[in-house]
């Protein structure tokens, strides 16, 4: 008997199977950034540790007090939060400085308060794939207008307005 598709949390593929799964599982790499930042949000959806883990980029600030750490954030993050939606808005390809940026809104809640946010991430190549560096992120609640016509530089000038 044929089982129903699970819906990829990323928002991006029918099923996660064939969405993100391949990423998960290690069978191929994502192909650029923003594919990335998907499977890395699915795979905050479905605690998969490990791979946010591989997907990080060595010279991320939270890997500074170890992976143990991390790993252990991770985990209360798994405990504390419910992921429940994903849309991208905005995107810049690589630059001189090998930089990609992806802006997503995350709509995240802790029990029933929203704590869903904006953030811009940016990414580096390591030579084996797409890894997460680094990341701005403002609440949402906290922007003025609608979150969903954000571009990077609206989001600069909100952030810049929000220091």
């Amino acid at each position: 008997m044929p089982t129903t598709p699970t819906p990829c949390p990323c928002g991006r593929g029918p099923d996660y199977e064939t969405c993100c799964g391949p990423y998960h599982r290690g069978e191929r790499e994502a192909p650029d950034a923003e594919s990335l930042m998907r499977s890395r949000y699915c795979a905050f959806a479905r605690r998969d540790e490990a791979y946010l883990l591989r997907t990080m980029h060595a010279d991320h600030a939270n890997l500074e007090e170890g992976v143990g750490a991390f790993a252990r954030s991770l985990r209360e993050a798994f405990a504390q939060y419910r992921y429940a939606g994903l849309r991208v808005l905005d995107r810049r390809p690589p630059g001189s400085d090998g930089l990609a940026e992806v802006l997503f809104h995350a709509r995240v809640f802790e029990g029933k308060a929203d704590q869903s946010f904006v953030e811009r991430s940016y990414f580096a190549h390591d030579g084996t794939g797409w890894r997460y560096l680094a990341g701005d992120l403002i609440p949402a609640a906290a922007l003025r207008g609608r979150v969903e016509a954000l571009t990077l530089d609206a989001f600069a000038r909100a952030l810049e307005a929000l220091r």
